[in-house]
């Protein structure tokens, strides 16, 4: 017999896996794993223990996903921010062929279906992430903009900072500067 899987919406960082864990041990649920946006149960919850923590996960930002399109989609994101943000790794990877692979959908479905419900493309959704991701490694000032350029696979820098400028406004040398004289005024 297979567990239970419950789907949680916005669950985007290890906090969150905490987060969930906390409320799970509270209602007394047990879990074999949590995972970002998704929990797999020991058991067979009860409807009570259910109604529960929907109303626990939406008290602290998150929401328990029942509809399967706003899973998958929820799937996708989560694949999406795996790869990106908690990956050490350098990101070398087709993402078309991960998710298909991953999810077990033709990409052209999840594409479709992430354009239908979201409102714009998978390939906006890793753009968007990818700059986040670049904000926050320029925020560290570990790695130069080289250095982030292939961590993150863009095929050169002047391809990182136009698109970072598209996204942001600025340019990454600008955005970094702001952070810099941010600091320099609170000294």
């Amino acid at each position: 017999m297979e567990n239970q899987k419950l789907h949680i919406k916005y669950m985007v960082s290890l906090r969150c896996i905490m987060v969930v864990k906390e409320e799970l041990f509270k209602l007394g649920i047990k879990y074999v794993n949590v995972n970002l946006g998704e929990v797999e149960l020991l058991e067979k919850i009860s409807k009570n223990q259910m109604d529960d923590l929907r109303i626990n996960l939406k008290n602290i930002g998150l929401e328990l996903l029942e509809d399967k399109r706003n899973i998958l989609i929820n799937k996708i994101k989560n694949e999406i921010i795996n790869l990106i943000h908690h990956s050490d790794s350098i990101l070398k990877v087709n993402f078309s062929e991960h998710l298909s692979q991953q999810l077990g959908y033709d990409y052209t479905y999840l594409s479709n279906l992430f354009s239908d419900v979201m409102g714009i493309t998978i390939q906006q959704f890793i753009i968007f992430n990818k700059i986040e991701k670049v904000k926050e490694l320029l925020l560290y000032n570990e790695l130069n903009l080289t250095e982030i350029s292939y961590k993150l696979d863009y095929s050169s820098v002047s391809h990182l900072s136009n698109q970072f400028k598209k996204i942001t406004g600025l340019t990454p040398s600008y955005f970094k500067q702001m952070k810099e004289f941010r600091r320099a005024q609170l000294q």
